[in-house]
């Protein structure tokens, strides 16, 4: 009685009788959607891997992959620690550098000359590796080493029974545990490399903590060019975020209007909204200038006005005033994608340049023309009051396209996310015979999916009905078609609009005369 997958036995051409049992896969296909919460980040920072995107979920680890917040421009970590604080828990980051950054080091085992046995050099560049140290002192057992490398928010990486049979086989062996481990419990170590020196015949002593120098970020000299990257292997900057499923994109502190619809490209092809901002201290009319220049009129990016934040820096332990970026990308990021920035809470704000710095007692508010002149041009701003209270903000919730019907926060994070869920999944039915069961097959499977989102809000109709339906049939693939490999499917799907223009009409005066409703009992 063999069994088979179906598919892989021909029971047309069957000569043996017997009985052929053949596992069947469900029919009702399913897609799952994307995370739509993934915010990618690229920036300064003072340690950690180099245009490699690394998972982050909070900011100790942050602090562990990346080093501390940094008061400086284009610091990944102020932007992350701003997301951080509306709620976001996702993040893709990616450390930039000028290419001047160095990785500390100490030598050991030193001699005349300045030989030395084993140098130890930080993992990664920059300043952070000047906090590491080392420690080496005899073991518990006679004739064998302990080595103890520390960094200040870090489990200290501990190398036991280092054995000396000689001083060469010695730092070998320390060598060797460093870089390869020593033991089930303690793996190659995630801090430093070590490597032989010249002086291998010196004796070891005890000694430490050592701690390791020279260390450079390579952040004085970083620009936008750098920030934006090159898209050819192995990808640098903004490019690194390819294909990292991020559904927004923030490039720390980056005021350069030129790079700005390049950036605006890469969110379209990568399905990432992109948060832009002005320089510090834009005026309104300069604002609408350089959107003019840059030529930027895309779905695919929301421009900021250069009216920076006063944030409460706790890490620092100053008030400092930074890019709105990090705030509206932590917003959205925790937003399902149906929703606006629009009147939504921003959190750990003091204030914005426009309302006056702190403590200073002067505070300013947009008027209703400035609002007016910033949203045509398709700029967008973080202000207080918004239309449910006196707190701060995003002002409008709209992206910088000109087209009324696709220039909402939602028509961008909806359109993208039901993209790139049909994208992961969808791809299933390639290789498979053209038939009336595989046009039903992808057709249940798209419908499946939408009447999920309806299910959750996501979409809604004002009358009850489906807002969505799919053709996969014969009507939209004909033979001429089908013949030559192709198959098409046409969804359309209706989104739910965002109030933003709310209508309240009051009658009153003493002539008024009120038709009494009679409620049923």
């Amino acid at each position: 009685m063999p069994i088979y997958q179906q598919g892989s036995l021909n029971t047309t051409a069957l000569v043996v009788p017997d009985l052929y049992v053949q596992i069947v896969a469900p029919q009702n296909l399913v897609l799952n959607g994307v995370p739509t919460n993934v915010i990618g980040v690229v920036g300064s920072a003072p340690w950690g891997p180099v245009n490699q995107p690394v998972a982050i979920g909070t900011m100790a680890d942050y602090a562990q992959a990346f080093g501390p917040v940094m008061v400086r421009q284009y610091d990944m970590g102020t932007s992350v620690a701003t997301a951080v604080q509306q709620g976001a828990t996702n993040f893709r980051c990616v450390r930039v550098t000028d290419g001047t950054d160095a990785a500390a080091s100490t030598a050991i085992g030193l001699v005349g000359g300045g030989n030395f046995a084993v140098m130890i050099s930080a993992l990664y560049t920059g300043s952070g590796g000047n906090g590491i140290t080392v420690t080496l002192s005899a073991g518990s057992v006679l004739g064998q080493w302990q080595a103890v490398v520390a960094m200040p928010g870090m489990v200290p990486e501990v190398y036991s029974n280092l054995a000396a049979p000689s001083n060469a086989a010695f730092w070998q062996n320390l060598v060797n545990a460093i870089n390869q481990g020593n033991g089930p419990l303690r793996g190659p170590s995630q801090l430093v490399v070590a490597t032989l020196g010249t002086a291998t015949a010196a004796a070891p002593a005890a000694f430490g903590p050592q701690g390791l120098g020279g260390g450079s970020d390579g952040a004085a000299g970083v620009t936008s060019a750098i920030m934006v990257g090159q898209d050819s292997l192995p990808r640098t900057g903004m490019y690194a975020l390819r294909n990292q499923g991020c559904g927004i994109g923030v490039l720390a502190d980056m005021v350069d209007s030129t790079q700005w619809t390049t950036v605006a490209a890469f969110g379209l092809s990568e399905g990432v909204y992109m948060i832009l901002t002005g320089p510090a201290g834009q005026a309104i009319s300069d604002a609408v200038t350089l959107m003019q220049q840059a030529g930027l009129d895309s779905y695919s990016a929301k421009l900021m006005f250069g009216d920076w934040v006063f944030w409460n820096d706790q890490a620092n332990g100053q008030t400092r005033l930074v890019s709105p970026q990090g705030f509206v990308a932590g917003r959205l990021g925790n937003l399902s994608p149906e929703q606006s920035s629009l009147n939504k809470p921003l959190y750990s704000v003091v204030g914005t340049q426009r309302s006056g710095v702190p403590g200073s007692g002067q505070t300013a508010t947009y008027s209703d023309a400035e609002l007016g002149v910033l949203f045509q041009a398709g700029i967008d701003v973080i202000a207080n009051p918004q239309p449910g209270g006196a707190y701060w903000g995003v002002r409008c919730g709209h992206n910088t396209s000109s087209n009324l019907a696709i220039n909402g926060d939602n028509y961008t994070r909806l359109t993208n996310y039901i993209a790139a869920t049909l994208a992961a999944g969808m791809g299933q039915f390639v290789g498979q015979v053209i038939n009336t069961g595989l046009f039903q097959q992808i057709r249940s499977t798209q419908l499946s999916f939408l009447q999920a989102l309806l299910a959750q809000g996501i979409l809604g109709s004002l009358d009850g009905s489906p807002p969505y339906s799919v053709i996969c049939d014969t009507s939209n693939n004909p033979l001429s078609r089908t013949s030559l490999g192709y198959v098409q499917s046409d969804a359309q799907v209706q989104f739910q609009s965002i109030n933003e223009k709310f209508i309240v009409n009051v009658e009153g005066g003493q002539t008024v005369v009120v038709q009494k409703q009679v409620l049923p009992s």
